[in-house]
């Protein structure tokens, strides 16, 4: 008989959203039997099977597979940020998040991906508090990393995806060797992932601003405005399309971009998209304030002046146009500056009174490092603000925030999903006033969680600032456990885990994506 670990006691387990929903969707009363880090058994009274096993109460509370974040950003060279891959782990882990995926990003000068993926690993070994994997940034595309290293590194290092950039000039692709990539990401099963804003619009706005002296933070929001992103998401579905190439549309903000998505897929165009918390809460209201205070909330795409905007990232996570649902944690995505270039160390602390943060050194929106904190509350504010106002089914919760990016990165095999063999990925919530009430003997005093306002030294990054400062929680995530490690017990310590308790992903193909099949290509692995 197998070894059992834990076994946790009276879970409310809830899957993915099945089409059409059935009640295994979500099993209450439920116990589950971890052995060996991954998940040996459900059932129901299970201690008497294995009665020498530790045991953790749930106390009725849904227990969902641990949250896997893809698209996160840490310990960059070129988008330098506070948290290393220590402290970006560890709030992860604090917020219900157990796999990250951040980026390996190559720069113009680098001829050749391997030191660049060998540096990343570097930095995130024996570091991290959860399990991780790296997307690559190709930003130097030659034939030669197309045809001969980004095999080997699909092969060797599992490494499934890239991003490509539509902006940014030290990152920025012609639509030429974006086709080129997609070529190559096509013909190896790889996800394509691409942050979509029209440059050329945006340093046009950005011209005419400055030139009228429009330099506050709010001008960040003018100078990028809808129809940037609503053009640059057309371009690249059409550039998708005739590559016959799956993509997925980064960050998503615009109402009408989204559309774009929703027409393509509707199309069966192997499209996917995904869209982050602050696009669901704020407006470009936020950017302005005395004291260039608005500076911290500055990122790209940005924050909308709309409400529907709004409304509409809502309305893309519950209709399926979203199929993730990821932070973005990018608290100073830095736009370069060649004065600034010398100045810049392998890691640059994200503070707001930094000389390279969102505040000290800059006269204008265009020298404020683009990107927010969110690893952490990436999930909470989904949970209370989504599912426990009934704006969105639990289920529809879990499929965006693990099962889906977990098969869409080529993690389906071991994350995502609460069954035996399956990564013991889990995390914990307080039980609802219902699910209490339902534990009778009074033990709603007892296990359910009182509602506070989040204040920024609540959380586990090493930002000095949240967007979420002043919001509402009424739940939050009471227990995480990775691979059956008990490593964050909100009433009992916090953070319990330790860096390195985190490894390394070697990653597949997607099972969520895949070409057309249009183009007969030799080399499909999908053929």
């Amino acid at each position: 008989m197998a070894d059992i670990e834990l076994i946790i006691t009276n879970a409310t387990i809830v899957q993915p959203l099945s089409l059409p929903a059935t009640a295994s969707d979500i099993l209450p009363n439920t116990d589950i039997a971890i052995s060996g880090g991954k998940i040996y058994l459900l059932g129901q009274n299970l201690s008497s099977l294995f009665p020498t096993a530790p045991t953790l109460s749930a106390d009725g509370a849904y227990v969902l597979p641990g949250g896997v974040d893809s698209h996160v950003h840490l310990q960059q060279d070129n988008s330098p940020t506070g948290d290393t891959w220590e402290t970006g782990t560890r709030s992860a882990i604090a917020g219900g998040t157990t796999t990250v995926l951040a980026f390996a990003s190559q720069k113009r000068t680098d001829g050749s991906l391997f030191p660049v993926v060998e540096e990343y690993h570097r930095r995130a070994s024996g570091n991290a508090f959860c399990d991780y994997g790296f997307h690559l940034i190709l930003s130097n595309p030659t034939e030669k990393i197309l045809a001969e290293e980004l095999p080997v590194l699909v092969k060797e290092e599992g490494i499934s995806s890239v991003k490509l950039y539509m902006t940014y000039q030290p990152m920025r692709l012609r639509d030429s060797e974006l086709l080129d990539v997609m070529g190559t990401t096509r013909s190896l099963g790889m996800t394509t992932m691409i942050h979509a804003e029209n440059a050329d619009m945006i340093d046009w706005m950005t011209k005419r601003l400055e030139s009228q002296g429009r330099t506050e933070p709010y001008a960040h929001a003018l100078a990028r405005p809808n129809i940037a992103e609503d053009e640059a998401t057309y371009r690249a579905l059409s550039l998708a399309e005739l590559a016959d190439v799956p993509i997925l549309i980064v960050h998503m903000s615009s109402s009408v971009a989204a559309k774009h998505v929703r027409r393509a897929q509707t199309k069966l165009l192997p499209v996917h998209a995904e869209t982050c918390p602050h696009y669901l809460f704020f407006t470009s209201e936020k950017l302005k304030g005395e004291d260039f205070r608005g500076a911290m909330c500055v990122c790209s795409p940005a924050l909308r002046e709309s409400p529907m905007d709004l409304k509409a990232m809502w309305d893309g996570l519950v209709n399926g146009t979203f199929t993730t649902f990821s932070s973005d944690h990018a608290p100073s995505k830095y736009i370069f500056l060649p004065s600034l270039l010398h100045q810049l160390p392998t890691v640059a602390p994200t503070r707001f009174d930094h000389q390279l943060g969102k505040k000290k050194g800059t006269s204008s929106f265009t020298q404020i490092p683009n990107g927010l904190p969110g690893l952490e509350t990436r999930m909470p504010s989904l949970f209370c603000a989504g599912v426990l106002t009934g704006r969105l089914s639990v289920q529809k919760f879990v499929e965006l925030t693990a099962s889906n990016p977990a098969k869409l990165y080529g993690l389906s095999d071991r994350k995502g999903t609460i069954a035996p063999g399956y990564d013991a990925d889990l995390v914990i919530w307080y039980p609802t006033a219902e699910q209490a009430e339902a534990m009778q003997a009074g033990s709603s005093s007892r296990v359910t969680m009182k509602s506070f306002q989040l204040k920024n030294e609540m959380l586990h990054h090493d930002i000095d600032y949240t967007p979420f400062e002043g919001m509402e929680f009424t739940n939050w995530p009471r227990y995480t456990i990775l691979r059956g490690k008990l490593v964050w017990d909100r009433d009992g310590g916090g953070v319990i885990g330790g860096k390195g308790d985190g490894g390394y992903l070697k990653r597949g193909m997607s099972t969520l994506s895949r070409p057309r099949g249009v183009f007969v290509n030799d080399f499909d692995p999908y053929q």
